[in-house]
């Protein structure tokens, strides 16, 4: 073992110019995956919080049975919570609103009508859930934002799958940056390497160093990642909380070190597998 740690650092000097380019190209990579990670898991908060404030309006008959329906509503599976809001209510929470339109006792007789008013638990449900409402005795109408809660859930579902690409994209990077780092290092040792093998010496043996080399890089990268982005996402979301107090950022500073110990075990695994797979096919090649 002594021997691949020595030929890893041997490598390492002798191809210190790579070695530095692509320490430099991964750290800067493992930033920017961490940062579209920490963006991601913001976004995420931010997303839910959304999803959970869409609200379907069940608008009732004066005939209507409201403790019976409740009942009815709440038993769906996809309804999460129910609550029936009287005229009366609905008349205040209105005056709370528009205060400057809307004066108490200025009305002979309230127009509103009673509602039934729900969360799902699933808000892809919702026209689902809203067809279920209408065909309910004692229903008038259902109101959702029919057009405005489509578009946004389907553009939230494109804002997840961009954040996650956006990280693919970036850990495929990572892993191609290994791979070209690896591969020249073992070209400018080419010699050396045949005469290894002409020695008898086995695949394995010859390519130790190489993903040693591999996984030392990765994990400087990571590691220097790590200490540049703890302080700077929480200086970040410091300011941020300033500017936009009702912004729901993640804060909690026990998953911000979960991801980015992961960010680090990424880093090795990207840097050893990389190594190990262009050793490998750098080595097929010779046979």
């Amino acid at each position: 073992m002594m021997y691949q740690i020595r030929q890893m650092w041997l490598a390492l000097r002798g191809n210190f110019t790579a070695a530095l380019a692509t320490l430099t190209t991964m750290t800067l990579t493992l930033a920017l995956l961490g940062a579209v990670s920490l963006l991601t898991l913001n976004l995420e908060r931010t997303l839910s919080g959304l999803e959970k404030e869409v609200e379907v309006s069940a608008f009732l008959l004066e005939s209507a049975n409201d403790a019976t329906l409740l009942k009815t509503v709440q038993a769906l599976p996809q309804v999460a919570s129910a609550r029936i809001v009287t005229k009366g209510k609905a008349l205040e929470q209105l005056g709370q609103d528009l205060p400057g339109i809307l004066e108490p006792g200025s009305l002979e007789e309230n127009p509103l009508p009673d509602s039934l008013r729900l969360t799902l638990k699933n808000p892809r449900d919702v026209q689902v859930v809203a067809a279920q409402l209408k065909a309910l005795v004692g229903v008038e109408s259902v109101e959702y934002g029919e057009g405005y809660v489509d578009q946004a859930l389907s553009t939230l579902e494109s804002v997840r799958f961009l954040g996650y690409g956006l990280v693919l994209l970036l850990l495929l990077n990572s892993l191609f940056n290994i791979l070209s780092t690896v591969r020249v290092g073992m070209f400018a040792r080419r010699v050396e390497i045949e005469v290894m093998r002409l020695l008898g010496a086995r695949r394995g043996f010859i390519r130790a160093p190489y993903v040693l080399e591999g996984i030392v890089l990765g994990l400087l990268s990571s590691l220097i990642t790590a200490a540049l982005l703890y302080p700077a996402y929480f200086a970040l979301t410091g300011q941020l909380r300033t500017l936009l107090p009702s912004l729901p950022l993640l804060e909690d500073r026990r998953v911000v070190l979960e991801l980015l110990v992961g960010l680090v075990g990424l880093g090795v695994l990207v840097g050893g597998l990389g190594s190990w797979f262009a050793a490998n096919r750098y080595l097929r090649e010779l046979e």
